[in-house]
């Protein structure tokens, strides 16, 4: 089967906790930490960090997408998330840490709205989802040192993750 390289971008809070989901599936090529959706160029992670440079922190997932679907993808993107967070994700607040999918095409465009509608209409959650879904936009990688943090720095992310009570909303919502 030929290969289909295929980009999705997601924005799921600090860009640390959301690599890692991702980077362990069959047809994934690589999970990049990075900054989109901003009006400053080649923004660094200071100027993220402040929230003044309209960024998101984000991941770039490549697959292939005649092994591993955007749709499943989407649905890991969910389960990684707290969709009702309008100010950020878990410990981590401020514009910079809001969440949303970056559609590539119409297609992924379809299929998010299509996901988010059943994530509403699912009834997991009382609140609305606020997730946002919007076109793509430059995507900035990010510095070396942020690229696979939870293998070059295990210690430090695995006490981050603990501190910021994804692991304990993953399991009280969607396990």
């Amino acid at each position: 089967m030929d290969e289909q390289k295929e980009k999705a971008v997601f924005a799921g809070g600090c860009f640390w906790c959301m690599v890692k989901p991702f980077d362990q599936w069959d047809g994934v090529y690589s999970v990049t930490s990075g900054y989109t959706g901003g009006h400053v160029e080649n923004p660094t992670y200071e100027q993220v960090k402040e929230g003044n440079s309209g960024h998101y922190e984000a991941v770039e997932i490549v697959f292939d997408a005649s092994k591993i679907s955007y749709e499943f993808i989407l649905d890991l993107y969910w389960k990684q998330i707290d969709p009702q967070d309008p100010g950020g994700q878990f410990h981590d607040r401020g514009p910079q840490y809001r969440t949303a999918i970056f559609y590539q095409n119409e297609e992924q465009k379809y299929l998010a709205e299509q996901s988010k509608r059943n994530l509403e209409q699912s009834g997991r959650f009382s609140q609305p989802i606020v997730t946002e879904i919007l076109e793509a936009t430059t995507f900035y990688p990010a510095e070396e040192g942020h690229q696979y943090f939870y293998k070059k720095n295990e210690e430090h992310y695995l006490k981050d993750r603990e501190k910021s009570g994804r692991d304990e909303f993953i399991n009280q919502n969607w396990n």
